[in-house]
Parts: structure tokens; sequence; C-alpha cells
């Protein structure tokens, strides 16, 4: 890519840093509607039993509770949390609003509306409940064991499947055989904002709900069929957001806060603490998958059978389809003969499982990286090298998809990142011999580009012109908190050729925007990063068609530049887009505005190789990763100051899942770490200055060749530290995360 822009690779500021920074941006916990009350829920303190009897009359008497709720006057109909569309696949409906079985420490019991937050907290704590208890099924291992004890009628395995791709040929008598198993485990999100919703159902039965959520049309899919509404009566708005990491994917309080609202008829606000975030939304699923290759005395891989077992927790919402989509991600990045993989999803009487960032990417990933290490060691083979040999390459097909892998940039990164972190000098130096160990790491990644293949994949933008020559551009995108909104303004800006200080860009509100499925799938700069290109340049067209009028002149000899048209070759006869807007308007009858659906057509790989450096306290068992370097096939970086801060924010979630955060869950099922005083992420003085290094050669249909890295920065980290920690200890570690007392053990 050598083409210089004017926008495109410059880097800007998120759109709302000024807000932020002065406190003024309002989310949904800053919003205060008239007449505003306020919900709490009661949930479990146990991890399965059935309601045996509830008393809810103490906290009904108390003097400012408007209602109590619990499945005795709520609706007794099921759903799926997960679902993104009318008869989606793999999206069994398993939950209540409230239940009369709980099934986890955190499951909904009751919900209590008042006109403060503490006297709805008050009452909660006034509410009696008797349970029957019931066997607790912690683990799938137990869950597959006890046929008695069912946590849902039809038993505790969710959904299995066999996954084959390519013919099985006998191996050589030469060939080597390699079995791994690596265990990921449970985690928290960890968003700086908790989960938060308003909703308002008033007297000409219209529900709106103000929700910091990742597919606002998802949401009111799921709300309007449960509450029996037609769709042109709900609307979602979403609202800025403080972090999702997929743990918002999901409509987990949404529509008990629409219930609550349409029962009461009164805007209702929903405010979990940490602790009910960490019990009672979702968690990153906890995953056991073995690996099994053959493969050749010369490196290259002939066969790999996995079997992954995955805990959904105690509702099945997205975890089918995660499970399905892991089998699918391996052939993404080797060249695999034939590949099978068998997989079991199982329900457990603990937290749910459902989006993390990566969609099952992190956890296959892992357990990959960390078998490849342990067969080119089997091979006494370098591990640059045996990688080398048997990674896609550009323009490969997809053997899940058999679509092209596009431009597949992934042995470039590995071999320029080696040369960058110094890989030979590194890894081949005499081993330490005292207390500090020191070792090296690497791993190698794949991820998609948006769902074109297997789910639909398109966007919806309308992009109108004002008469001053400024511009809207209505989405239905979701801005993260990762800089989504200014990424589509400097894509727009540089079709236009004007400052992007003058285009104002929408998020998602299904009454007021057009369709978009939502922030998820690594899909927003492939998919609708291209639609506001193609937007912007069907825009630029009628641009041009209106100058031509003014000029009289053939549209094909007129150029724009700088927020003016101008007659090829003749500088100084331009005019401004204000001229030309105002006098589409007033002597033209012509309104510049387009509306625009772009599909998908390609799904090709967005590729990651990334290296750590680790010293390792063998006295403690402590790890701090003291060098880390992150080469990423980007294709173009639209704003390249946000791509590296996505990265940098993914190396830190991806140390913490390697070796600090996990939700402890005891026997019973009780959550043992259910708060941020003793559930630990990585903190700043404990990160590495983190390199990066950015492949830009472009070449797929993203915009100018931009490709996706949200999700891709986390999915190699956990592989690159438990590998360095591997190498600095000679121990083959892989039961995440690697907590001091694991090391210990170990040594």
């Amino acid at each position: 890519m050598t083409k210089d822009f004017k926008y495109v690779g410059q880097t800007y500021p998120i759109h709302d840093a000024p807000q932020k920074v002065r406190g003024e941006l309002v989310y949904v916990s800053d919003l205060n509607l008239p007449k505003m009350v306020y919900a709490k829920l009661l949930l479990s303190p146990i991890a399965h039993g059935i309601i045996k009897n509830i008393d809810t009359s103490k906290a009904e008497t108390l003097p400012g509770v408007i209602r109590v709720f619990t499945h005795l006057n709520t609706p007794n109909k099921t759903y799926s949390r997960y679902r993104i569309i009318p008869d989606q696949d793999f999206c069994l409906e398993d939950e209540r609003l409230f239940t009369e079985k709980v099934r986890f420490v955190g499951d909904r019991v009751a919900a209590v509306v008042a006109t403060s937050l503490e006297t709805a907290k008050d009452a909660i704590s006034l509410i009696q409940v008797d349970y029957e208890v019931l066997p607790v099924l912690s683990t799938p291992e137990a869950a597959l064991l006890d046929e008695k004890t069912k946590i849902h009628p039809d038993g505790n395995l969710i959904y299995q499947y066999d996954y084959q791709l390519g013919e099985q040929v006998l191996v050589s008598n030469d060939s080597v055989e390699v079995e791994t198993t690596t265990r990921t485990q449970k985690v928290h999100h960890a968003t700086i904002e908790t989960h938060v919703c308003v909703a308002d159902y008033n007297s000409a039965g219209k529900l709106t709900i103000w929700a910091g959520c990742q597919g606002a049309f998802g949401v009111r899919t799921i709300v309007a069929d449960l509450l029996e509404l037609s769709y042109n009566k709900v609307r979602v708005i979403k609202m800025p957001m403080g972090g999702s990491f997929g743990g918002k994917q999901e409509a987990i309080i949404e529509p008990i806060t629409a219930f609550l609202a349409k029962e009461v008829r009164r805007p209702v606000k929903l405010i979990f603490d940490r602790k009910e975030c960490i019990m009672a939304t979702m968690t990153r699923p906890a995953t056991s998958t073995t690996i099994k290759t053959s493969v050749t005395k010369d490196g290259i891989l002939e066969d790999c059978i996995v079997d992954t077992v995955l805990d959904a927790g105690a509702y099945a919402t997205s975890s089918v389809d995660n499970a399905y989509a892991m089998s699918k991600k391996i052939c993404r990045l080797y060249r695999i003969p034939y590949y099978q993989h068998q997989g079991k999803i199982v329900y457990t009487n603990t937290p749910v499982a459902g989006g993390a960032r990566g969609w099952g990417a992190p956890e296959i990933m892992t357990a990959l990286e960390i078998h490849m290490n342990a067969v080119a060691k089997r091979l006494v083979m370098d591990l640059v090298e045996f990688r080398r040999k048997n990674l896609v390459h550009p323009y490969d097909r997809d053997k899940a998809s058999s679509f092209s892998l596009g431009n597949a940039r992934v042995i470039e990164c590995l071999e320029k990142g080696a040369a960058r972190f110094g890989w030979n000098e590194r890894y081949y130096r005499m081993p330490d011999k005292g207390r500090y160990r020191r070792g090296v790491g690497l791993a190698c990644a794949a991820h998609k580009n948006g769902m074109y293949g297997g789910f639909p994949e398109h966007s919806t933008m309308t992009l109108k012109m004002n008469e001053d020559g400024s511009f809207i551009l209505n989405t239905g995108l979701h801005d993260l908190g990762c800089g989504t909104i200014t990424s589509i303004k400097l894509i727009t800006a540089e079709v236009l050729d004007i400052d992007p200080s003058n285009i104002t860009v929408l998020e998602a509100d299904t009454e007021n925007g057009p369709y978009d499925f939502g922030s998820y799938g690594s899909r927003v700069t492939y998919i609708c990063g291209a639609c506001a290109y193609e937007v912007a340049k069907r825009v630029k067209e009628k641009i041009l068609e209106c100058a031509s009028l003014i000029f009289r002149k053939p549209k094909q000899y007129l150029e724009v530049a700088n927020g003016t048209v101008g007659i090829s070759g003749h500088q100084q006869q331009t005019i401004s887009y204000r001229e030309i807007a105002t006098t589409a308007k007033t002597k033209d009858n012509t309104d510049i505005v387009i509306t625009h659906t772009y599909h998908g057509t390609s799904n090709p790989g967005v590729y990651a190789v990334h290296f750590a450096e680790v010293e390792v306290d063998t006295l403690t068992g402590r790890v701090r990763v003291s060098d880390y370097l992150a080469v990423h096939d980007i294709g173009k970086a639209i704003n390249p100051g946000m791509v590296e801060g996505q990265i940098q924010g993914g190396v830190q979630m991806g140390i913490g899942y390697a070796l600090y955060e996990e939700i402890k869950i005891g026997n019973d099922g009780r959550i043992l770490n259910s708060s941020l005083a003793n559930y630990h992420v990585i903190n700043a003085p404990d990160m590495p200055t983190v390199k990066t290094l950015l492949i830009e050669q472009g070449g797929d249909e993203g915009p100018y060749g931009a490709k996706s890295v949200g999700e891709i920065a986390f999915v190699p980290v956990a592989a690159a530290v438990i590998n360095a920690v591997n190498n600095a200890l000679g121990t083959s570690l892989s039961d995440m995360p690697l907590t001091p007392e694991k090391i210990l053990a170990a040594l």
C-alpha cells in the first residue's frame, strides 16, 4: 500500500474524548427521566434448587415500593438472550424473566420496583424464599456423568457435533503423533461501566429502551417478541458505553427492564453493581481442548484431531454457536490435509457463558499454539521454522468455507516479527540457573472479517449533505469505546475530501436509523466501513452531478478537492460544497442524500503473530512479562493510533487471561471472588511496553484494504505468554491461568 491518503492512515483521537475527559458524556446511568423509578433484582444465593415458597409481603408494604415481581406474576414464556434476528439458528430458548428453579448462584428470583434505589435494595432484603436444594454440578465432567440430576429437562448435554474437513489418509510409519490438553477458564469482561438499562412505556403503547449494547436491533427483536409487541412499537437507542469486550452483545438486562417499565407504566432504571455483573451477566466460556496431530519427520502436518468440551453455564445463550465457530478457526491458520473437530456443549450450575472478545478464537488458538510448540519440540525443530512450513499462504482457500483467505500475510508477520524481536538470539541463549528465569514465547493467530459465509452480512447507511456543505451519516453503528465513529468519519472524509470535523456520524436508533446487525464478529471496519466508503462514493457522484449543472460541464471534467469541486486543470474555477448544496436545493430542486446497503462478498483471514519475554521468580511463582512485540496483518490502518491502542489493550487483557484472571467457583457453585478486590486484572505498573509492527499490504475488500484488529489483538496473547513461561522453566503447563501456585507445583 504505497498510496498516500489525506485522512486515512493519520492518527485522530476518539470522537467523544473531550466529553469523557470533562465528565460531560451522558451514559445510561446518567439518564434521569420524569417520574423515573428504580429496579433491583433478588439473585439466587444457591446454585441449584426449586423455589418452594416465596413471601414478598414485607417488601410490598415498605413505603416507596411500587411492585414486586417473581415467577408467580410474570410471563412463563422462554426466550434466548442471544438472538439477533427472528428464527435464528442455534438459539435455544431456555431462559425466563424470573425462574422457579434456580440453576446458578445469581439466577433471577425476584425484582422490586421502587421510588428510589435505596428503597428497592431494602425491599429486596425483606423477601423470604424457601428452596429445595438440588445437587450442584459445577463442572462439565460432573454434569455429563450425573444423568439423574438434570439442570434442564432435556439433560445436561446441550449439543454435540463432529466436524470433518478433507480426506483422512493413513499416516506413514515415520510420522510423529503428539497430543496435548489445554484448559481455559471462565473470566469476567471487566468493563469500566457495569450493565445498565433504562426503559419507558408510555400511554400510547410505545416502549423505548436506552441501552449500552452491541446490537440495538437484536435487543428490539428479543424484547418485542417476548412482550408480544410489534416492532414499530419498540424503540432501542444505543447510548455511549464504557466498554463491552463482548459482554454486552446479548440482551441480558434489557428484557427485564422493558418488562418492568411496561408493567408499572413509568420509566425504570436497572443498574448492576460489580458483584452482580460478575455473578449474573455472563462470562467467557471455560473450555477443555485436546489436540492430537500427526506430522512428518520433516515437520509437515498430516492431520489434526480436536476434541473440545465447553462449559455453557446455566443457560445455553450463544454457547452452541460459539463452540461451532471454534471448530472452523484452525484451518484459517494452518494448512492441514485432514481436520476433525468433535465438540460438546454442556450445562453446569455456574454463571452463564457467552460472547467475549475473539468469539472462541482465544480458547482454540491458545490450545493450538501451545500444541504447536509441543510438536516442534518433539521434532527438535525451530519453532519459527516449523510454523513457517505449515502456515497458510496468501489467497489459500479456507477449508471450512471454501472462500479465499485473501491476502493472508501471517508468514510475513512471523518472519518480520522474529527479526524485530531478536527471536534467535533470545531463544537460543544459555538458560538461566538462578532464582529468576527468563524465557521467550511466540504464538500465531487467525480470525475473520465479518460473518459472510455463515450468516447474513450487510449494512445500511444514509449520508446526506447539509445546506452548508457539512454531512450527516446515519448508521446502525455501535461504538464500544474503541473509536469506531472516528474510523468511519475518516473513511467518509477521505472519499469526499473534506475535513472529518465536517461529518457527524450517528449511532444505532431502531426508529430513526438504518438497519445493522451490530458490533460483533470483527465486522465493523470490514463491512460497515465498506458501507460508509460506498455511500460516500455515491454522494460524491451526486455532488459532481449537481456541480455539472452549475458549471455546465460534463462531470468527467470535474474533480473534488478540499470540500470544493473544480474543473480539472483549472484550479481557480472552483465552487464550495456549500454553494453546491444550496444551489441544488434552491435552483435544481434536488436533495443530496443517498441510502445504500452494502452486502458482504468475502471473508478473508486477519492474522497476528505475538512475541513475549517473561521473567519467572522460581521462589514465589510470580511471572513478569518484560517485553512484548505484536505484529499484525492489518491490511491498512485507518487510524494507526487507535489500532495500536486496540493491540495494547488486547495484550493487557491477554496477559491477565494467561496469568491472573479467573472466576473461581466452589464445589457448591458459589463465586469465591465476586469483586475487583479479589478478582485480579493486570494493572498498568505490571505491563510491559507493548511494541507494535503493522503489516499493511492491502489486497482485500475492506475500505482502503483495511481489516479488523479489535478481536485478533487479544487472540494470540495467552499462548505467547504461556509458551514463554514454559520456555523459561522447561515445563509444559497448559492449565490456565498460570497462577503462582500452579507454577510452584510444576517446579
